[in-house]
């Protein structure tokens, strides 16, 4: 039987986070979805709650209103360019810990997708700082008790034409994305994969995984 999912999202102000609720939005197997954010996201939909808090390592005053969701796609996030590694890491993993932490004590049958990245460094040894970071929180997320998570490491990713919070950079190079895919299939993912994806893993049953750019591209067509 096909789980009717309730979704909380994070960072829909920001591209991917957009991306994700777009296609939520527009599923048949999502029924019901809260956004936090610290300001208005711009959406209105029948389905859609928004909830605005500023202190996302404080959410104890809105605890009520978590409770009763079965997915949660986790898709804020900063870059680490300009960042010192304190602040990289507070924003990066002390941050998501904390909600996903908050979500796993409020809900005990809910799946956790986490935006990663291409790249990441699972070993959480050596290399660059960001990959490191990014390491320490999929492997912290796949120990909490959670019924699965999943994290995602799409590397390059192709906009959805029409929403409002694509980065500039992306809009001037979408010439690129057709020669990108002919020299490589697998060598970006779509913003519309990213949120299909998700939504299907509730219906997947893989518990704890990576996903890189070619397994979210296959889970995005699981119907």
């Amino acid at each position: 039987m096909e789980i009717k999912i309730k979704a909380i999202i994070t960072g829909v102000t920001g591209m991917v986070g957009e991306g994700v609720l777009y296609e939520c939005l527009n599923s048949n197997k999502v029924e019901a979805i809260l956004v936090i954010n610290r300001k208005p996201c711009g959406y209105a939909h029948p389905k859609l709650k928004e909830v605005i808090h500023q202190d996302f390592f404080d959410f104890s005053t809105i605890e009520g209103q978590l409770v009763g969701y079965n997915a949660c796609y986790f898709c804020l996030g900063v870059t680490s360019v300009g960042k010192a590694k304190d602040e990289y890491y507070k924003m990066t993993y002390s941050l998501t810990m904390h909600i996903a932490e908050t979500l796993s004590k409020l809900n005990n049958d809910i799946t956790f997708c986490y935006v990663s990245g291409a790249g990441t460094n699972s070993s959480e040894k050596g290399g660059v700082n960001w990959a490191i970071v990014k390491g320490k929180t999929e492997n912290d997320l796949m120990k909490l008790p959670f019924k699965q998570v999943f994290n995602f490491r799409p590397g390059i990713i192709k906009p959805t034409k029409g929403l409002k919070y694509t980065h500039g950079f992306y809009k001037v190079f979408l010439w690129l994305f057709p020669i990108l895919k002919a020299v490589n299939k697998n060598s970006y993912v779509s913003l519309k994969e990213m949120g299909l994806a998700m939504i299907n893993t509730s219906n997947y049953s893989e518990k704890r995984r990576i996903l890189e750019v070619k397994d979210i591209i296959a889970l995005a067509k699981e119907n």
